[in-house]
């Protein structure tokens, strides 16, 4: 088992630290990537938290639409069956702007660097894969035993299913374009936040992404939000072992569509 901490935890971590320590000693001047990564996480994290398109975003693109296919648009979006998925589209997009557009543009324009230093590489990604499946199965109990409370009831799932409602279309396209934004914030902290500042801090990066990363789950049921410090740590520590952040992003859609489905089940229950 020491061996095994070894090998698997304790390594990295000392690489990580070495690596630290020739980057910082070959170091000329002001660290740009430190100081773009740091200057952009809050403006992302406060855009994420702020920006609300709703009606403006289907106003704005009925405007530059066909009258018609404007005006269709705007009967969508409104009718009283739409209103929901049409809202989560809007903060799905919000989400992917603030956690996936603007790192992006920042590694390309300012940076200049491929996206595969952030973790955006498949090579290494299944290294460990068994450290995922091991985290998903422990979640799933407390998930289950959680389902009937009212807290996680208020908050699971972000789509509330109309009385009668089927699954398909509108629940099941939401689901898809969940995981959409969960490839987002996997990429934003355990990609652009980790592996923009491990050269400055080294290990500690892994710290550095975990603070913002529990911010966000403010107001959220409170087991999961501490939940989120530990998952923050395990999965900065398997995204700087394998320079990868794909089996996050794939545990992070599994956990989530585990807690719709369980709301789902616990509602249904009742």
């Amino acid at each position: 088992m020491i061996a095994w901490l070894r090998n698997f935890i304790i390594e990295p971590l000392r690489e990580s630290e070495e690596q630290h320590r020739d980057d910082c000693a070959d170091a000329d001047g002001v660290d740009r990537e430190t100081l773009c990564v740091l200057l952009s996480v809050p403006f992302a994290v406060t855009l994420r938290e702020y920006l609300n398109l709703g009606e403006s975003l289907y106003s704005s693109l009925a405007a530059v639409m066909p009258t018609a296919w404007g005006q269709e648009l705007l009967t969508w979006t409104t009718a009283i069956e739409n209103q929901e998925i049409a809202r989560l589209i809007a903060w799905t997009l919000a989400q992917t702007l603030s956690f996936l557009i603007l790192p992006i543009l920042v590694i390309k324009i300012f940076l200049r660097r491929p996206l595969t230093e952030y973790g955006v590489k498949l090579r290494g990604a299944t290294k460990g894969w068994w450290i995922y499946a091991v985290m998903f199965l422990v979640m799933v109990g407390p998930i289950l035993f959680l389902s009937s409370e009212s807290s996680f009831q208020q908050t699971y799932p972000f789509y509330r299913l109309r009385s009668s409602e089927p699954l398909w279309p509108r629940f099941l396209v939401w689901e898809l374009l969940y995981a959409v934004q969960f490839v987002s914030i996997e990429f934003f902290f355990r990609g652009y936040v980790l592996h923009g500042t491990r050269r400055r801090f080294g290990p500690y990066s892994i710290l550095v992404m975990t603070i913002p990363y529990c911010m966000i789950h403010f107001g959220k049921p409170l087991p999961e939000t501490i939940g989120s410090i530990g998952a923050g740590l395990i999965l900065g520590l398997m995204s700087l072992k394998t320079r990868s952040i794909w089996l996050g992003a794939l545990l992070h859609i599994a956990v989530a569509w585990t807690m719709d489905g369980a709301a789902i089940g616990g509602r249904s229950d009742k």
